[in-house]
């Protein structure tokens, strides 16, 4: 059977769904001003912001109220019938960005089973990215005596012929509409159809054939690999955390069976790569409370960093002004991993941390700073990204980004884990 499989989908009968609908967690954390504003606009209506924790707070000393909080908003949320239910069903989605593209998408469950984010795995489902072991951790910390989930969660499939999601919007007139609501924030519009019966197993079935290990290997031109069907494109963390969550929880009951247990289970959104609408985009680097000159310094030392042509280009911004460099010692085979590498391996020494930042325009404004530094990458190109995965493993993390951060996931549907 197919990782991705219907879901029973909770969403939020509120008066104000643009209240309800958040930006995902673990955007705009440079920005604090972004999440007092979304404080503002929810203000005391129920919202997504109840249930979640927008990472600009992760370091925060009243850290653990804050989760205590979320528990018990999802508990009284429960208990006060917010939520209606879609029994075993897909929703199909269109996101109108910020750029006016129209995003489609199918909301379901992964099976965590089929998940293996280590790299060089060979599992249905892959990270694309480096996942980070200690950012796990204090993530578990808020799924664990959670009732609900929320996540935050994109993942890819290689499509090119159009068989799964698309053929949902063709059909969408005879769907019923669930939502249809501007995204605050400037996060574009998006609205929620639940799929018919008939499409879906339409869905079912163009997602067994993508799976199709003979199939898969005419397609990447191999010979005997197990198929990658599903690789990540935003919310590796989050979904991460749901597998450690659920192999926690395998742990504890050992001996039981947990097969049919919800948190088996992740809800997240599917996207065909071949969208238009999609678009690969590089993640910068901004480093904060450092010496820029004593950074770039100990870089041009363990990358030969200079002005002279080399063999990978980054540009470095202080002050908002731009200036290409290039590596001449790469210590891999893109500009971002081999810049990674060096801030992993200097950073602890200096005293410095390292933001992910999607748009240049916000590295050029935090750049100003006198302890900060930024770096823009070039980008990478979608259809590398199978490919690369299935040959290599894991890229290096924050590779690339789909999009710009208000155009992220919004948190809507919601899905119980408790069993």
């Amino acid at each position: 059977m197919t990782a991705f499989t219907r879901a029973d989908i909770l969403l939020p009968k509120v008066k104000d769904m643009e209240k309800w609908a958040v930006v995902a967690c673990d955007q705009y954390t440079s920005e604090p001003d972004y999440w007092a504003e979304t404080e503002a606009v929810v203000g005391g209506e129920p919202s997504a912001l109840r249930l979640i924790l927008p990472e600009v707070y992760l370091e925060d000393e009243d850290v653990a109220e804050r989760i205590e909080d979320i528990h018990k908003n999802m508990r009284q949320y429960l208990a006060d019938g917010l939520f209606e239910e879609k029994k075993n069903s897909f929703i199909y989605i269109e996101r109108v960005q910020s750029d006016g593209l129209t995003r489609a998408g199918i909301v379901g469950k992964i099976d965590l089973e089929q998940y293996d984010y280590t790299k060089g795995s060979k599992s249905a489902v892959r990270a694309t990215e480096a996942t980070v072991i200690e950012r796990i951790p204090p993530r578990v910390k808020i799924r664990t005596g959670a009732p609900i989930e929320l996540p935050h969660i994109m993942i890819l499939i290689d499509d090119p012929e159009r068989t799964v999601v698309e053929p949902l919007t063709a059909a969408k007139a005879g769907f019923e509409k669930l939502y249809d609501f501007e995204l605050m924030q400037g996060g574009g519009s998006i609205r929620g159809l639940l799929v018919s019966e008939e499409a879906a197993q339409g869905v079912e079935r163009a997602l067994e054939a993508l799976g199709d290990p003979e199939a898969f290997n005419r397609r990447y031109g191999l010979n005997g690999e197990q198929p990658l069907v599903y690789a990540m494109g935003d919310g590796n963390h989050s979904l991460a955390t749901a597998k450690a969550y659920y192999e926690q929880l395998k742990a504890e009951h050992a001996g039981e069976d947990l097969s049919g247990h919800p948190a088996r289970y992740a809800l997240v959104e599917i996207v065909n790569l071949h969208s238009e609408a999609l678009r690969f985009e590089a993640i910068h680097r901004i480093v904060t409370g450092v010496d820029p000159r004593a950074l770039l310094d100990r870089l041009k030392e363990r990358l030969k960093l200079s002005d002279s042509e080399g063999v990978q280009r980054v540009t470095v911004v202080e002050k908002g002004v731009h200036r290409d460099m290039y590596i001449g010692e790469p210590l891999s085979k893109l500009a971002v991993g081999s810049l990674q590498a060096a801030l992993d391996e200097i950073l602890p020494d200096m005293g410095g941390r390292v933001d992910y930042i999607h748009g240049a325009e916000v590295i050029d404004r935090l750049s100003q700073a006198d302890d900060a530094v930024g770096f823009l990458l070039p980008d990478m190109g979608k259809e590398e990204l199978f490919p690369t995965v299935i040959a290599d493993g894991a890229l290096p993390r924050k590779t690339f980004s789909m999009g710009h951060a208000a155009d992220k996931r919004y948190y809507i549907e919601v899905r119980r884990i408790d069993g």
